[in-house]
């Protein structure tokens, strides 16, 4: 465990200097093309590194009730700003759903009680942030993987996308509202799930409601808040910035293992 816990803080410490010189000089890396392919490499090395050395089905490390945090910090959004998901929370969220389409065979959508009726799991685990904080919590959701094979995705499925709740930069073509993706290896991974309560009660506004993406082995940013539509995608070509995620279009890796 020593040695996971080593390549842990390794990985997220790179991944944090990416961050921070994507912030720092994001005009820079995008006119240097050399730096990019550099940076594309490692994100695929980093990535093929840790499924070969814990392999596509190794759980992240999960804890006990004793080592829940007492607090947990908040991260990205503490609200989003749009009437209409204050309209939904003002409801409680009896009129929000889940929709999922794409590349699937049937379209669908679920109520909260929906997702609620189905096969549930239960994990403490560390969410690690990219802002240098971690803390430990209890999640409960559905498998992602239950949802995927409801909608029976098409041959030529590859990404699963989420589009959420949250703008963080008001935009003309909606380039500034959340979303973010994982691959279908990570989508199927028995921790990947679409959480709707947190140490026991339902999740708060701050921290996602009424659904958020928990997938333990990346980044905190990958863990996308207020899910409102799963797409299923071939590529990421049609999406904005074209990188797969808020954050990847402005610098950051698509791969956020640790």
């Amino acid at each position: 465990m020593t040695g996971l816990l080593t390549r842990r803080r390794f990985l997220v410490g790179g991944t944090l200097g990416t961050g921070a010189l994507a912030l720092g000089g994001c005009d820079a890396l995008e006119q240097n093309e050399n730096v990019g392919a550099v940076l594309r490499t490692a994100e695929k090395l980093t990535m093929g590194a840790q499924r070969f050395l814990l392999g596509q089905e190794t759980l992240a490390r999960e804890f006990s009730a004793a080592d829940i945090s007492p607090t947990f910090r908040v991260n990205g959004t503490q609200s989003p700003d749009s009437e209409k998901y204050a309209a939904l929370h003002e409801n409680g969220f009896a009129d929000w759903r889940l929709k999922v389409d794409g590349l699937v065979s049937r379209q669908m959508e679920f109520s909260l009680a929906d997702l609620r009726k189905l096969p549930s799991r239960t994990q403490i685990t560390r969410h690690d942030c990219v802002e240098g904080w971690s803390a430990i919590g209890q999640w409960t959701g559905t498998p992602l993987g239950l949802i995927l094979r409801a909608a029976e995705m098409k041959p030529e499925a590859r990404f699963a996308v989420f589009h959420c709740a949250d703008e963080l930069e008001k935009t003309l073509d909606g380039s500034g509202v959340y979303y973010e993706s994982i691959d279908l290896i990570d989508a199927f991974h028995p921790q990947t799930i679409l959480a709707y309560a947190m140490n026991g009660e339902d999740l708060t506004v701050g921290h996602g409601a009424p659904l958020r993406l928990r997938v333990e082995r990346q980044l905190g940013y990958k863990h996308a808040k207020y899910v409102m539509r799963i797409e299923i995608v071939d590529s990421f070509s049609r999406l904005w910035g074209g990188k797969g995620g808020f954050w990847e279009d402005r610098g950051y890796q698509w791969y956020a293992g640790i």
